[in-house]
């Protein structure tokens, strides 16, 4: 029997400080800029102030983008436009510098780190610091098989918790979430269906290369199969995660968890950041508190979740290729919100009248006398 008891997440994550929150708006309504003027980015500053605790917001100057890798068995369906096993080269992508989340990245001087939790490949393929907690080789099928061993899905939950801490530790504060997979958005849409309580054609989306309408509907398939595998598990978030989630579903559930336990303001990127946000709500309902929605991917699984989780996306660009790229667009609009809450002035107050001191009276007022206006003489 598992030793983690999840319920004590509940206990332990409480929500942004409220007191602060009103401390951030009444400071917003002095500043020389109207309230209301600058639109959500007022709402963010103050959200920021209040997860920090600081009045004024103190500037997001070690943000951190996390990824967590993993391939999963479904791939083999067919369900993807990237080849089964295909993580590899994606993670590959970004530690050379040459993906679009790795150019954003350095373009916005954010470190990276990668986290291998279960790659289709050998463990001495990168370096210790990506692999190091690495839970198995690729996950199971989850249409078929479970994903992962009950033994599995907590070492990997337990992971996530101990980078979260590791992170917090070191000083980030800001985390931009996301992840690298293959089959990842159907699992993470048999997660977002069995938690709202939907039919696999609602969350069934075409994922980031936009596959066709045959492995849409293969893809709808396995998530319809997968469900019903899924369903007689609900009330147990973590054998959830080992029925039809992953070792990198798993991580980011226990990391996004450890984040609010720590007051570690999250970005999500798409549609399994938002899975597991969703799983991370079930277990501790005011988690969702710590978290930002980076941008709307177009998956509608994503969509559900956000809605549950009554998070609004902050950008709406179109952007598809998952890989942490819309959260990360979503950074410099979170900095900017910081930045204007701490840095616009605040308006001058106007001088008190001293007690006693009668009015200054002006020409033309009644009870003022006007010079009579003469003409000229010649």
């Amino acid at each position: 029997m598992s030793s983690l008891n999840l319920d004590d997440f509940t206990d332990l994550i409480e929500r942004p400080d409220g007191g602060v929150r009103r401390d951030a708006e009444a400071r917003r309504e002095r500043q020389i800029v109207p309230p209301g003027a600058l639109g959500r980015l007022d709402e963010l500053g103050e959200w920021l102030a209040a997860a920090q605790g600081a009045v004024p917001v103190r500037p997001v100057e070690r943000p951190r983008l996390v990824l967590f890798a993993g391939d999963h068995g479904i791939a083999g369906l067919g369900v993807s436009a990237r080849p089964a096993g295909g993580a590899e080269q994606l993670v590959r992508g970004v530690l050379e510098g040459a993906s679009p989340v790795a150019v954003l990245a350095r373009r916005q001087q954010v470190p990276v780190r990668v986290v291998d939790m279960a790659l289709d490949c050998a463990p001495d393929a990168f370096p210790e610091d990506v692999v190091r907690h690495r839970v198995r080789r690729g996950s199971g099928r989850i249409d078929i098989e479970d994903a992962l061993t009950p033994e599995e899905a907590e070492a990997a939950l337990r992971a996530g918790v101990a980078i979260a801490d590791e992170e917090a530790d070191s000083g980030t504060d800001l985390v931009v979430l996301g992840d690298l997979s293959v089959g990842g958005t159907t699992a993470a849409a048999v997660l977002v269906a069995a938690l709202c309580g939907t039919d696999a054609s609602v969350v069934t989306g075409r994922g980031g290369l936009a596959i066709d309408d045959l492995a849409w509907m293969r893809k709808c398939a396995a998530i319809r199969d997968a469900l019903r595998r899924a369903r007689p598990v609900l009330g147990d978030q973590l054998q959830l995660l080992a029925t039809v989630g992953g070792a990198d579903l798993a991580a980011m559930t226990g990391f996004l968890l450890q984040c609010a336990v720590r007051k570690l303001p999250v970005i999500l990127d798409g549609v399994v950041a938002a899975a597991c946000a969703l799983v991370a709500q079930r277990v501790a309902f005011r988690a969702p508190d710590w978290w930002l929605a980076g941008h709307d991917s177009g998956e509608p699984g994503q969509a559900k979740a956000l809605d549950r989780m009554a998070l609004e996306p902050l950008l709406e660009q179109g952007v598809k290729v998952g890989e942490g790229v819309g959260a990360m667009l979503a950074l410099p609009l979170v900095r900017s919100a910081a930045a204007l809450a701490a840095e616009l002035p605040e308006k001058p107050e106007k001088p008190e009248k001293p007690e006693g001191e009668p009015e200054p009276e002006t020409a033309g007022e009644p009870g003022t006398e006007e010079e009579p206006e003469t003409e000229g003489t010649e």
